[in-house]
């Protein structure tokens, strides 16, 4: 360390001679430094946290910072005083390195750092000085989410309005959740029809959920103890409820139930905010919501019951619903920044989660936001995600799935961090099985699914919910509209955020039958089951529909615009069951070429997707097959088989979109589905698998 501190007084002391002697080079190492800080700085603190800096640092400092007994004090005489002109008032690693140490180290994590200082401190130049050390690679500011703004309306729990012989649960709501199964019923959603859902009672024939699968629901608190979520809730064993020491010694006290990214502890909340008045004077409720239980109950509400409503995953009443984990990162007023986030995502791969929910994101001007953008101004964030993706804590899946909301704004980008190119994201339709009034579309857009849409009834134009989304809600948390409790466990929501827990929850069904069977799948499988599980919704979108049934007046929506940009399609949850049974068999004739349409190969057979001119066959299928030359064209994969026998290729295509995401460009995702040829002589009877 000794040598360290003379180098750099000595190339200090070398700097200053020169700059003394040479007044035009001193000009120009002041412009080459200040270039280089200006190099470093990855975001801008715009709605930024204040007193707050994330810093990537090389190797050297990274070892000072995380070994030093004092937070501020490395032992590196240069670093020090940096540190000590801006005021830190502290230094920790962003990531918990006491847990899967190695790997995260693999993947560079250790070098990721949190500066705290005075609030009052001018963020962007205690930055600048930040930057201005040689061992600083990188400067982020820690940028807060945006909280989603919801409509709530609750319902008090009423009993089935259907035959029970024709109910799969018991839970008195599920005939009223149309998107699980929808009866085209014109009262609740005006051009309601029927099979516009997730297919789900079909699916339930096969599984409902395992207990062993968890799901981490990232979004605000949910309410743990809810008489529909309790018995579904993933536990922490090794920790004691409000004992508050932290008992497994995972750096968190009291985290029972998930983590409060917010507050860096167990302290899952759903009722916090305050009043406040508006541009009226009027005060109005800002804070929770009930965002998070909700987008939990849509996931893994405890089915079969008696109470309530069902979940996708939840079980078929004997303790079999999927679980869930709680991470924490909107609590009242309070917002997560970019390192809270990120310690929230580690926290759910380090502590077993496999399917990670997302309904939330960051709203952005597709002209300026891409692949390559997101990369750099969410780093952290980012290394977290593929951190999570890299676990294996589903023993019938290899990685992590990652699933996110498109977003509410009408445009025609999905938001980040959804749109990326190795996240899986989600549009939604409404019971009419057309795009919605709100969602996001076009590019970084892969799947659809039921987010609910609004409606009006009656000469007032009151708002009709019963085409949103219903689920549970926290009944004590504060009605943005009443300024009251909602005074109910349930209540209707609409949004991609309420369309995008029917795809994490239907990703758990999938792994549920999976360790059910003693089956095990790859992350890039399951995400290509969800997106070629689905059915077509391109054919559907020609002419127009009114934005808001019952107020024509409002205007109305030119579905063409949606054409081919909605994502692959509608999911369909007995598909995606249906998928993991085996591999989809495709017969051919040996000495015949072979026609592989990729679109073909997708849920009906009558998917419109994007092709993508590659593919993988192994050198072993081709000499078992006798093939010699493949050529792609279009759609199409053309090929010939010399020899009788099977094998396996490799065929990719572009999940939402007609180009992959990826550098400085927003795109869909890269899918690749397995296909088994299975090759005989034409007087063979046409006895294929």
């Amino acid at each position: 360390m000794n040598k360290v501190k003379i180098s750099l007084f000595a190339l200090a002391a070398i700097f200053a001679v020169s700059c003394v002697q040479d007044p035009v080079m001193e000009e120009s190492v002041a412009n080459a430094a200040q270039t280089n800080v200006a190099k470093k700085f990855i975001n801008t603190p715009e709605n930024a946290t204040a007193g707050k800096l994330i810093l990537f640092v090389d190797e050297e400092t990274a070892e000072a910072w995380s070994t030093s007994e004092v937070a501020t004090r490395s032992g590196v005489q240069v670093l020090d005083a940096a540190v000590a002109e801006a005021g830190a008032e502290s230094i920790e690693q962003v990531f918990n390195m006491t847990i899967n140490r190695e790997e995260k180290m693999a993947q560079d994590l250790h070098r990721w750092f949190v500066v705290k200082f005075d609030d009052e401190s001018d963020l962007q130049k205690v930055a600048e000085k930040f930057a201005a050390i040689s061992g600083v690679k990188r400067v982020q500011f820690s940028t807060k989410l945006a909280r989603p703004s919801v409509k709530v309306k609750p319902v008090q729990e009423v009993f089935a309005t259907r035959a029970a012989d024709d109910m799969p649960f018991d839970d008195p709501q599920l005939a009223m959740q149309w998107h699980y199964d929808n009866q085209g019923l014109q009262k609740i959603y005006k051009g309601s029809k029927a099979g516009e859902d997730i297919n789900a009672f079909a699916a339930w024939n096969y599984t409902a959920g395992n207990y062993q699968v968890i799901v981490a629901v990232v979004d605000e608190g949910v309410k743990y103890d809810h008489e529909d979520l309790i018995d579904n809730m993933w536990v922490n064993t090794g920790e004691i409820a409000g004992n508050g020491i932290d008992d497994d010694g995972n750096g968190y006290v009291d985290d029972v139930h998930g983590l409060n990214a917010v507050k860096g502890n167990g302290n899952i909340t759903w009722t916090r905010g305050e009043f406040v008045p508006n541009s009226k004077g009027v005060l109005e409720w800002k804070g929770d919501s009930g965002h998070g239980t909700h987008v939990a109950g849509t996931v893994a509400a405890v089915n079969n019951n008696g109470i309530g409503v069902a979940g996708v995953a939840g079980g078929s009443g004997n303790g079999d619903g999927v679980r869930i984990m709680s991470i924490q990162i909107f609590d009242g007023v309070d917002d997560t920044g970019l390192e809270q986030n990120a310690r929230g995502i580690m926290y759910a791969a380090d502590m077993g989660a496999s399917v990670l929910q997302n309904s939330w994101g960051y709203p952005s001007d597709p002209a300026r936001m891409n692949d390559s953008v997101y990369e750099d101004v969410y780093g952290v964030e980012l290394d977290a995600l593929k951190y999570f993706a890299s676990k294996d804590n589903c023993p019938a899946m290899k990685g992590g799935v990652i699933i996110f909301a498109a977003g509410n704004e009408t445009k025609a980008s999905a938001d980040y961090p959804g749109a990326y190119n190795e996240f899986l994201c989600v549009t939604a339709y409404g019971p009419d099985g057309l795009p919605t009034s709100y969602t996001n579309y076009n590019t970084g857009c892969n799947v659809a699914a039921p987010g609910g849409d609004f409606a009006y009834e009656g000469y007032n134009y009151d708002y009709k919910y019963d085409g949103c989304v219903l689920s549970t809600l926290p009944a004590e948390t504060i009605d943005t509209f009443t300024g009251q409790p909602y005074g109910t466990g349930y209540g209707y929501m609409q949004g991609t955020s309420m369309a995008c827990p029917h795809v994490s929850g239907v990703a758990a069904l999938v792994l549920s039958y999976a360790m059910d069977n003693g089956i095990t799948l790859t992350n890039t499988q399951l995400y290509d089951i969800l997106a070629s599980s689905v059915r077509n919704i391109d054919d559907q979108l020609t002419g127009s529909k009114y934005l808001y049934p019952g107020y024509e007046e409002y205007g109305q929506m030119n579905l063409s615009t949606y054409k081919g940009k909605m994502g692959t399609g509608k999911l369909d949850a007995l598909m995606a069951i249906m998928s993991v049974r085996g591999a989809q068999c495709v017969p051919a004739v040996v000495g015949k070429e072979l026609e592989l349409n990729i679109p073909s190969l997708l849920g009906n057979g009558d998917i419109k997707v994007k092709a993508y001119n590659g593919y993988e066959i192994s050198d072993e299928t081709k000499k078992r097959l006798g093939i010699e030359k493949v050529e792609f064209f279009n759609t199409s994969l053309y090929l010939t088989c010399k020899n009788t026998g099977i094998g396996t290729i490799k065929v990719k295509y572009i999940a939402g979109g007609d180009k992959v995401g990826g550098g400085g460009a927003t795109g869909g995702k890269l899918m690749e589905k397995e296909v088994v040829i299975v090759a005989r002589e034409a007087n063979d009877n046409g006895g294929w698998l």
